[in-house]
């Protein structure tokens, strides 16, 4: 590894994954990325490497800083499993001319991960389920509407893989809503609400356990997740 021990890439669950590009990227003014794909039989580590050393991205927040007041972008990068991001701020940087043609605006163009859509709405992330993934769950749950108890549909909803940002939580309780409306048609009890999630879960993106904050810690808010500014 080239780059400094203290800059951490490699996301270590889906949903941390999300939560770091939505919470400390997004909203601090990363919206142009580029996604791509580690080739298969490469190593991760070493694509990690030649990019972040590539585009210098591994400087200290006094260096981000010096080039936010000089006009200049910075850079973050990610990855999951094989896909990679590389997100960007305003500003002059070789990134935008040796990725021409690849970089997409998130205020235009979501990133779509896994199911995930990200975007940027007036400065603010938007996460949700990406339209195609959105449709094919709610025609599911439908479908069971009338062939599972309320229980069992309750059970299923809640275990749904979508951490609940406030898109996502809208999406689901489209779902929920199309659900009941069939099950009130048939005189059938309903799905309580109560199934929907309501919080979205905090976690370490980067952590080895990829494990959310243990119950003991002090409430959490965006500040205290990682790689800011």
């Amino acid at each position: 590894m080239s780059y400094r021990a203290d800059y951490r890439v490699e996301a270590t669950s889906l949903p941390g994954f999300v939560q770091q590009v939505a919470v400390s990227y997004v909203t601090n003014g990363y919206f142009f990325y580029v996604i791509g794909r580690v080739p298969a039989k490469k190593d991760p580590t070493a694509i990690d490497s030649k990019l972040v050393t590539r585009y210098d991205i591994d400087c200290s927040k006094f260096t981000r800083y010096r080039r936010k007041q000089a006009g200049r972008a910075n850079l973050q990068y990610i990855r999951f499993r094989d896909t990679f991001v590389l997100l960007a701020t305003h500003g002059e940087h070789s990134f935008f001319e040796e990725e021409a043609g690849q970089v997409r605006d998130l205020r235009r163009v979501p990133l779509k991960v896994e199911g995930y859509s990200i975007s940027s709405k007036e400065g603010q992330a938007v996460v949700r389920i990406e339209r195609e993934e959105y449709r094919a769950l709610k025609a599911y749950f439908v479908s069971l509407a009338l062939h599972r108890s309320a229980e069992t549909l309750a059970g299923e909803f809640a275990a749904v893989p979508y951490e609940p940002y406030a898109a996502v939580r809208g999406q689901l309780l489209c779902i929920w809503r199309a659900i009941n409306r069939v099950r009130k048609v048939a005189g059938f009890e309903l799905v309580p609400r109560s199934c929907v999630p309501a919080e979205r879960r905090i976690y370490r993106p980067f952590e080895k356990r990829a494990e959310r904050w243990a119950g003991e810690q002090p409430a959490l808010t965006s500040s205290h997740l990682e790689g800011e500014g």
